[in-house]
């Protein structure tokens, strides 16, 4: 995918997808229109380049940059929300990562026992579950661990950013942006319907876009409390009652076929409307891109 332009334009930010779905890659025929790629997405705010996490969607996205910057020097910050597999598992194929002249800042939550760094080096063991230990990337890579019980404000150049702790087993981190076209909320992967919503309401607040984890439909919901994820009714509550303006499901589940997103789109909007709101609704796909201005 080209550069856009406007990205380079004072005020704008942009967000692309590169990998939209939950739990674990689903390619083929009945997923082609929304994506079969894990999570992945980027940003691109006041010239700053934000990737938030490394599902199987890194690795097309490593590939653009690759062709965008022909040979230029690459600096990004890579934010991760937790260290679940679909979150991580396209690192060892994020190309930037193994090119000496590229500079990549790891943001992640602080969990034990083993921090990100020693999570991404299990995963690149060389030997039972990589072939290719993690010690051969040659860009320069640094980590940095937010405390979930302390201050979780923190700064990406100019760019204001906040994380907050979400509903998931194993703890996880959604991440807000303060821009000059509005707020952006990615709330991955939270489950609905916790002691915690009116936090997460407050952090949500007035977002221009909001980017959550929907991955069940209500039949679904009532049978996986505790799974860690979002609710298709509950994340449309939070999004009317946080006056969100622009709402795109995420993460969606593995069994949801093309068809089915369609439906859930459809039954998102109609929600929307029978409660007289303007906000909009649609479900991420891969390729994506929102443009703020």
């Amino acid at each position: 995918m080209p550069a856009d332009p406007l990205v380079n334009k004072p005020g704008n930010a942009v967000i692309r997808f590169w990998g939209v779905r939950g739990s674990i890659p689903t390619p083929g025929a009945s997923t082609v229109r929304y994506g079969g790629n894990t999570t992945c997405l980027e940003l691109r705010i006041n010239g700053q380049l934000i990737v938030i996490d490394a599902g199987s969607g890194i690795r097309l996205l490593g590939n653009s940059l690759i062709k965008e910057f022909a040979g230029r020097p690459i600096e990004l910050t890579l934010l991760n929300t937790h260290t679940h597999w679909d979150h991580i598992q396209g690192f060892p194929f994020f190309v930037p990562a193994f090119k000496k002249q590229n500079r990549i800042r790891i943001i992640a939550r602080k969990s034990l026992p083993d921090g990100f760094k020693g999570v991404m080096e299990m995963q690149m063991d060389g030997t039972r579950c990589f072939p290719i230990p993690f010690g051969v990337i040659a860009a320069e890579i640094t980590f940095e661990y937010l405390d979930p019980e302390g201050d979780l404000r923190f700064q990406i150049g100019d760019v204001q950013v906040e994380a907050c702790p979400t509903n998931h087993p194993g703890g996880c981190l959604g991440y807000s942006f303060e821009t000059s076209c509005g707020k952006i909320a990615v709330l991955i992967d939270h489950e609905t319907g916790g002691l915690d919503e009116p936090r997460i309401l407050e952090f949500i607040k007035g977002a221009r876009v909001m980017i959550a984890d929907a991955q069940y439909d209500e039949a679904e919901m009532a049978s996986r409390r505790g799974w860690g994820h979002g609710g298709i009714k509950e994340v449309l509550s939070l999004a009317l009652r946080a006056g969100v303006e622009q709402l795109y499901f995420f993460h969606h589940d593995p069994t949801h076929d093309d068809a089915f997103m369609d439906e859930l789109v459809d039954y998102g909007r109609a929600i929307a409307r029978e409660d007289g709101s303007k906000l909009f609704v649609d479900a991420a796909r891969e390729g994506m891109e929102i443009v703020l201005e």
